[in-house]
């Protein structure tokens, strides 16, 4: 019998656990290395989608235990008022990435930051309305998750006043069209943009947008969308923030993803990568915009913020990534990743779309070639076979969203590795459909 069949293990599991969200793997993770997690009998599964989006660097690089072994040992934790080195070369770092954005916070979570950006953007521009995208994921806490529109928004009572939401542009499924079918987005923006003024009482204070927005089905914002969203949180004084909880750091194959726009934020928002799988995360702003809200007396005092032991970890991964180039590795072997998954475009029918930058990317399965309706029983059918075979694939499979794998291995993973996943996928999607194919009358939900 499967070690990962340990009956105590799940019983203890079913009677003390609060269920989360979703379901959980069939599986005992016991330990992590590289691109790969292990189960209970030792079997390794590749991670194509670095733990929770989080392990930019793959699982237990050697450079961050060694900087948690000797961080812990000098100072882990102070009390909140209390500063240490690793925060402020932390700060220092990040400000000269970006530049224009100078002053940072370091916390914990991306909720949290997300948290900070918004009560930030409030009290500095005196209102209150906060717009986000209708597939926007920016967590699960008070005003994170009232402008969060692609789940969890039913049976918790209202959210905060003054949340409001725009339709997210895809290109897939285009709701706008030019002459030749391709998206309008700039139409599309126009129009989303005149609902919201007839819908503020006027006093919009921020956009929060994910430049590729993950949980809303790897939707990647057009060349030009920032620009143009800029422009019209300007003309009505609000602020643009940016949650680049997954897209920074490199993973776009760029350090942060707006810079392939040339626009840059009121406010940036990181965590998930600059962590590299240990709780961090960051807000960052003008010089400006911080003295203003200091000024106005800005609160968000945390247990945790400006904690030394993060704060190093965090400059550990920014040394990694410097020292081995990941930024142009994201690009190169992102392009590998991305061709492999457009010749299985190219193969399967029920591969409808591959999208995304870098080593971030999305697949959405569908019921055939000429009809782009999500297929959410094939893309977990196809999820389970993945498992089995020892691939570890991150399917969407929130209402709405359709069937899409969100793909985002380490920065790390060696060309040999992106390859075995292809072949692994390919199996898989061929198992699935020689499945539904002996057992007809089955039909997607």
């Amino acid at each position: 019998m499967s070690n990962n069949q340990d009956r105590k293990f799940w019983a203890a599991a079913d009677r003390h656990l609060i269920r989360y969200g979703g379901s959980f793997d069939p599986a005992i993770i016991e330990r992590a290395e590289g691109s790969y997690v292990y189960d209970a009998d030792d079997r390794p599964i590749l991670d194509f989608t670095s733990g929770q989006m989080s392990a930019l660097l793959g699982h237990s690089h050697p450079k961050i235990v060694s900087t948690v072994q000797r961080q812990m040992a000098k100072v882990a934790h102070l009390f909140s008022g209390m500063l240490s080195r690793p925060v402020v070369d932390l700060a220092e770092r990040l400000a000269a990435l970006a530049p224009g954005l100078d002053k940072v916070i370091l916390l914990s979570t991306g909720a949290e930051s997300n948290e900070a950006a918004i009560r930030m953007a409030k009290l500095v521009t005196g209102k209150h309305e906060i717009v986000a995208f209708s597939k926007s994921w920016h967590g699960m806490t008070g005003a994170a998750a009232s402008a969060t529109h692609s789940a969890g928004r039913k049976g918790y009572g209202p959210g905060m006043a003054g949340s409001l939401a725009i339709p997210a542009p895809n290109a897939f499924r285009p709701r706008f069209k030019h002459a030749d079918g391709s998206l309008d987005w700039r139409t599309e923006l126009n129009d989303a943009f005149d609902l919201i003024d007839s819908q503020s009482i006027g006093s919009l204070a921020a956009f929060l947008a994910e430049p590729i927005l993950s949980s809303g089905g790897m939707l990647e914002l057009p060349k030009g969308y920032l620009s143009a969203l800029k422009e019209k949180c300007r003309e009505r004084a609000m602020l643009l923030i940016l949650d680049e909880a997954q897209t920074g750091i490199g993973r776009t194959g760029d350090m942060f993803a707006f810079q392939r726009d040339g626009v840059t934020p009121d406010i940036l928002t990181l965590s998930k990568t600059i962590g590299a799988g240990l709780p961090l995360a960051a807000v960052m702003t003008t010089t400006e915009i911080e003295a203003t809200a200091h000024d106005r007396g800005f609160l968000f005092y945390t247990t945790h913020v400006s904690d030394p032991l993060p704060a190093a970890i965090g400059l550990a991964v920014l040394d990694v990534v410097e020292e081995e180039r990941l930024v142009e590795r994201a690009r190169v072997i992102g392009k590998r990743l991305f061709d492999g998954l457009v010749q299985l475009k190219q193969r399967y029918e029920c591969v409808g779309d591959v999208r995304g930058r870098g080593l971030m990317l999305g697949v959405e399965i569908v019921t055939g070639a000429d009809d782009k309706s999500p297929d959410h029983e094939l893309g977990s059918q196809i999820a389970a076979e993945a498992f089995r075979r020892g691939l570890s694939m991150n399917i969407v499979k929130l209402p709405g969203m359709g069937g899409v794998f969100r793909i985002a291995p380490p920065l790390t993973i060696s060309e040999g590795d992106i390859d075995l996943g292809l072949r692994m996928i390919a199996q898989s999607i061929e198992a699935a459909l020689a499945a539904r194919t002996a057992a007809p009358g089955i039909a997607a939900e």
